[in-house]
C-alpha cells in the first residue's frame, strides 16, 4: 500500500506530523522556516469562496513530502529576478504568483524559454505591469525550464461522498477539455496507480514514444505520495492541484505549477475521519442488522400482509395475491379490519390477533400514521423484520421526514429490522416468497437483486424471465430508512444462495459505508452495478482542474475500478454481465476463439472486441488450425474469427467447437448463428405446405440440429471448465425458436448479440483478473 499511511510505520507518520503541524497549518522544519500563511488572512477565491494559497506556498507544502518540483527562486524586482536566473541556469521560466492567480496561463502571465539577462528583465517588467488591484500581493517566481512534450495532471479533491478521492490525467491547459483522467479514493491500494496510468486514453504517451524514454513511475509515485499525504494530514484541504507535471525526455516527471485550496476556516470533509482508517482488504463493514433479522426478511417462517383488502387495485390485495400465486410454502396471514376473507385467506382484525412466534416477516399495506402501533404489535408476535410499502414518508415533507426518524428509531428499540418504507416488495425464490406489490415473479436462480429504484428491480426480474436466467433474491430499498443497498449486497454476499449481486444506485448518501459494502461484498462474490446520474456534469465551482475534473460520476467509476467491482451502463449490459457470472465458467485469461457460421457476424463481434480492449483474439497454433482443416471447407477463413464459410455439416459445428475449446492458446469461446435452421424450419411450419413434400422430416432434422449445437456448448463449458457463450438475435426476436430455447435449457444465457456477448465476457475477465490479483493483498 504505498500511498496507505495506515500502512505505513507509525513513527514515519508522526514525524510528517510533526512537520506540519496540523492546528495552525505551520512547516516548522529548518529547510520552510517561513510560515505560509502566518498571521496573514488568505483571501477568498471569488470562484469558489475558498482560500487558496500562491504556486510557492503550495510547493513549500508539499515539496518536503516527496514532491518533485523544479529549482525556482520568489523574488520582488525584476532585478533580483536576474541574479535568480543566473543563479538558476538559462533557459527559464517567470511567472506572476499572488494566492488570487489560480491560472496564470490564462491571463498571460507566464514567460517560458528566458534565455538571457535581458529576456528576464523584459519579462519580468511586463508581468508587474500586468497586475491588478484584485491580485492583491504579488510576486516573481523565477524557475529553471522543464523539457518535455508529455504532461500530466496529478490532484486531489474532497468528494461529498468518498472523501479524498486523487486524480491523474492528461495535464496542461487543455486537461479539461480532453478529460482524460481517472478517479480514485483514498488511501490507494497497490495497483492503483498503475492502472490509473494505464486506463488513460493516451496511456501509451507515457511509455517509450518517440525516442523518449517511458515515464518512471517510481518518481511519480513519490509525488503522489506527497499529495496524498499532505490531504490526510490536513483535513482543511479542499483540493491539491499540480499541472502540468511534466515528463522530460528521459522519463523524469516534475510538477512545474502548484496549486492547493483551502476549505472554510475549520471546515473539513465529513467523511475525512472515517476514510483515513479504510483497509485496503476494505472488510471492516459493520452490518446494521443480524443475520437472523436478514432471513426473516429473505426466509421467513410465515408472512402476514397488514391491510389486506379486497380490491384488486390495492396494495392490500396485489401483496397477498403474489404471496399466494407464488406458491410461498410457509404460513400465511391478513389483518383486516373488518375480518374479511381476501382470496380464501380468513383476515384476522389485528397483528395482536395472531399467535406468537409462527410469523419472521410482515409486509405493511397500511397508512402511514397506523405504522408505529403496527410495528409495536408485531415486535408483541416476535416479528423479525417488516417491510413497509407506505408512502408519506421521508420523500413527501418535513412531517414525513420526521415521521421516518421515528419508524427508524422505533424499529432499533424493537429489534425489527425495516425494510422500506416506499418500496415496492421483497422477492427470495428459495423461500418461493413474492412479498410485492408489482409483479413479475422470476425463475429461481443464483442473481440477487438490491436496487433503491423499484422499477428497475422489476425490469431486472422481466429479463431473469425472458432469458431464464434465474434470481435468488429481489428487495427495492425504497427511502432506505433503515435497510440501504449497502446492507443487502454485503448480506448477499454471505448468502448461500446468491452466486453473483445486481443493483442500481443512483444516489450515495454515506459515500464510505458504501465504499466498505462494496469491497467487502465484491471481494467474496461478483458485484454489477448500474449507476444512474452518469449524465449529470457534478462539476464543482473550483479553481483547480482537478475539482473541475473530478465528477461525481468520475469518481464513482474509480471506485468501481479500483475494487473491482463490474459497472455497466445501462440494465442489458448489467443483466448479460451477471447473467455469466450465475451460469457460466469464468475465463482465465484473454484469449478468445469466435466462431461464425456466416462472415459479417464475426467482424462486428472482433470489433467489439477490440473496441473494449480487455480481451484479444486468440492467435490459433498449427495444431489447432490443422484440426480445422481436416473439418472445414479450404475456403474458410483459417483465422480467428474462425468462419465456416457456409462449409458446416451435421457434425462440423460440434467438432470445432470441441477442437476451440480444449485449444490450450483458447480462454473462451464466443458462438455466433445458431438457429438459422430452427428459423427456417419455422417459415416452413407456416408457409402452407407443411408437412407434405418432405417438410416433417426437414423440420424436424433442423430443429433436432440446433438442439445438438446448445448441448454441446453446454457440455464443453461443463467439461473445459471455459465459457463458451451462444449468441443470436433470435433470443429476443424469436424466443420460442428452438435454439435459444435449447440454450436456455442448458441453464446459460443465450446473448442477444455477438458484441453483447464478449461484453459480457470482458466484465467477466476483468473482475476475475482483479480478483485473483488482490487475493493476496487481503
Amino acid at each position: 500500500m504505498w500511498c496507505n499511511l495506515r500502512e505505513k510505520d507509525t513513527s514515519e507518520v508522526d514525524a510528517r506530523r510533526r512537520t506540519l503541524n496540523l492546528a495552525h497549518g505551520e512547516v516548522v522544519d529548518e529547510e520552510s522556516r517561513n510560515d505560509v500563511h502566518e498571521g496573514r488572512t488568505l483571501p477568498l477565491n471569488i470562484v469558489t469562496g475558498r482560500r487558496t494559497l500562491s504556486e510557492d506556498e503550495s510547493k513549500k507544502l508539499l515539496a518536503p513530502l516527496g514532491a518533485r518540483f523544479p529549482r525556482e527562486t520568489v523574488v520582488e524586482d525584476s532585478d533580483a529576478a536576474v541574479r535568480a536566473a543566473e543563479a538558476i541556469g538559462f533557459p527559464v521560466v517567470a511567472k506572476l504568483i499572488g494566492e488570487r492567480l489560480a491560472h496564470k496561463s490564462e491571463r498571460g502571465l507566464v514567460r517560458l524559454g528566458l534565455g538571457d539577462a535581458a529576456a528576464v528583465r523584459q519579462a519580468c517588467e511586463l508581468l508587474l505591469a500586468q497586475r491588478r488591484n484584485e491580485d492583491g500581493d504579488v510576486r516573481l517566481l523565477i524557475a529553471e525550464q522543464i523539457a518535455g512534450s508529455r504532461e500530466l495532471i496529478v490532484g486531489m479533491v474532497r468528494d461529498p461522498q468518498f472523501g479524498a478521492t486523487l486524480l491523474i490525467g492528461a495535464g496542461g491547459v487543455t486537461a479539461e477539455v480532453l478529460a482524460d483522467s481517472q478517479a480514485r479514493p483514498m488511501p490507494l491500494g497497490a495497483n492503483d496507480l498503475d492502472n490509473m496510468l494505464d486506463s488513460l486514453a493516451v496511456a501509451n504517451v507515457f511509455g517509450e514514444f518517440r525516442g523518449q524514454r517511458a515515464m518512471d513511475r517510481a518518481t511519480l509515485a513519490k509525488t503522489v505520495q506527497a499529495v496524498a499525504r499532505l490531504a490526510e494530514a490536513r483535513p482543511d484541504i479542499a483540493s491539491i492541484d499540480l499541472n502540468p507535471v511534466i515528463v522530460t525526455t528521459r522519463g523524469e516527471p516534475i510538477a512545474v505549477d502548484a496549486l492547493v485550496e483551502l476549505g472554510e476556516s475549520g471546515a473539513t470533509s465529513r467523511n475525512v475521519a472515517a476514510q483515513t482508517d479504510l483497509p485496503s482488504a476494505a472488510h471492516h463493514f459493520t452490518p446494521r442488522h443480524s443475520d437472523t433479522n436478514m432471513r426473516s426478511l429473505f426466509d421467513p417462517r410465515g408472512v402476514v400482509v397488514v391491510g389486506a383488502s379486497t380490491h384488486p387495485g390495492k396494495f392490500g390485495f396485489v401483496a397477498l395475491h403474489n404471496l399466494l400465486a407464488a406458491k410461498y410454502g410457509g404460513r400465511v396471514a391478513a389483518t383486516n379490519l373488518s375480518r374479511e376473507t381476501v382470496l380464501g385467506v380468513q383476515c384476522v382484525a389485528t397483528v395482536d390477533d395472531l399467535p406468537d412466534g409462527e410469523f419472521d416477516l410482515a409486509v405493511l399495506c397500511t397508512p402511514a400514521a397506523a405504522n408505529e402501533e403496527v410495528l409495536r404489535a408485531c415486535a408483541r408476535r416476535g416479528i423479525g423484520a417488516a417491510f413497509i410499502t407506505s408512502a408519506g414518508y421521508g420523500e413527501a415533507d418535513e412531517a414525513g421526514q420526521a415521521a421516518q426518524a421515528r419508524l427508524v428509531a422505533l424499529g432499533a428499540e424493537l429489534g425489527i429490522l425495516i425494510a422500506g418504507p416506499n418500496g415496492q416488495g421483497v422477492v427470495s425464490t428459495p423461500s418461493a416468497l413474492c412479498a410485492q406489490i408489482v409483479a413479475p415473479y422470476p425463475p429461481r436462480g443464483a442473481i440477487s437483486i438490491a436496487s433503491q429504484s423499484g422499477n428497475f428491480v422489476s425490469s431486472f426480474m422481466n429479463l431473469a424471465r425472458a432469458s431464464g436466467v434465474g434470481v435468488a433474491r429481489a428487495v427495492s430499498a425504497g427511502n432506505a430508512a433503515a435497510t440501504d443497498v449497502a446492507d443487502y449486497l454485503e448480506w448477499f454476499s454471505r448468502d448461500d444462495a446468491t452466486r453473483v449481486m445486481l443493483s442500481y444506485i443512483e444516489s450515495v448518501v454515506d459515500g464510505v459505508r458504501l465504499r466498505r459494502a462494496l469491497a467487502a461484498a465484491n471481494a467474496r462474490k461478483p458485484l454489477v452495478v448500474v449507476k444512474g446520474g452518469a449524465t449529470e456534469s457534478g462539476a464543482r465551482a473550483a479553481a483547480s482542474h482537478t475539482g473541475a475534473l473530478a465528477s461525481n460520476d468520475r469518481v464513482f467509476d474509480g471506485l468501481c475500478r479500483q475494487l473491482g467491482v463490474v459497472r455497466a451502463t445501462d440494465i442489458d449490459e448489467a443483466f448479460d454481465a451477471a447473467a455469466l457470472f450465475a451460469t457460466s465458467p469464468l475465463p482465465r485469461g484473454k484469449n478468445t476463439a469466435i466462431l461464425t457460421t456466416a462472415g459479417g457476424w464475426g467482424v462486428v463481434t472482433s470489433d467489439a472486441l477490440a473496441r473494449d480492449g480487455v480481451l484479444q483474439l486468440a492467435t490459433l497454433s498449427t495444431a489447432t488450425m490443422t484440426a480445422l482443416d481436416a473439418l472445414l471447407p479450404a475456403r474458410w477463413s483459417r483465422n480467428n474469427p474462425v468462419d465456416c464459410a457456409g462449409g458446416e455439416t451435421r457434425d462440423t459445428i460440434p467438432a470445432v467447437l470441441e477442437i476451440l475449446a480444449t485449444a490450450p492458446e483458447v480462454d473462451s469461446v464466443v458462438y455466433l448463428g445458431i438457429g438459422i435452421q430452427s428459423n427456417q424450419a419455422r417459415l416452413m411450419r407456416e408457409g402452407g405446405f407443411y408437412p407434405d413434400h418432405g417438410l416433417a422430416r426437414i423440420v424436424e432434422y433442423h430443429e433436432r440440429q440446433d438442439r445438438r449445437f446448445a448441448e454441446a456448448a453446454g457440455e464443453l463449458a461443463a467439461r473445459t471448465q471455459k465459457p463458451i457463450l451462444v449468441a443470436t438475435e433470435l433470443a429476443v426476436t424469436e424466443a420460442e425458436n428452438v435454439a435459444p430455447s435449447a440454450v436456455r435449457g442448458q441453464g446459460a444465457m443465450c446473448y442477444a448479440s455477438g458484441p453483447r456477448a464478449v461484453r459480457a465476457l470482458a466484465h467477466a475477465y476483468r473482475w476475475s483478473h482483479h480478483h485473483e490479483v488482490t487475493k493476496g493483498q487481503r
